[in-house]
């Protein structure tokens, strides 16, 4: 599983669809493994969902910085 690539496709996926935004906020690691389809140890589901928070937040400053 190239990590990289799932997290920019999960996040792609929840910052689209509300829905799955709002799963992902109040439990992101049952959200990423609904969405991985595979049950991973919590350590590992742990570091995708710290991935995936850092891309949104770094997607949101660049759209403060001039991105519209």
């Amino acid at each position: 599983m190239d990590i990289k690539a799932k997290i920019s496709e999960l996040t792609d996926k929840i910052k689209n669809d509300k829905d799955i935004g709002k799963k992902f906020q109040a439990d992101p690691v049952s959200t990423v493994e609904g969405l991985l389809g595979v049950d991973l140890p919590n350590d590992q589901v742990e570091k995708i969902v710290d991935g995936i928070k850092a891309k949104i937040s770094l997607d949101k400053l660049g759209g403060l910085f001039g991105k519209k």
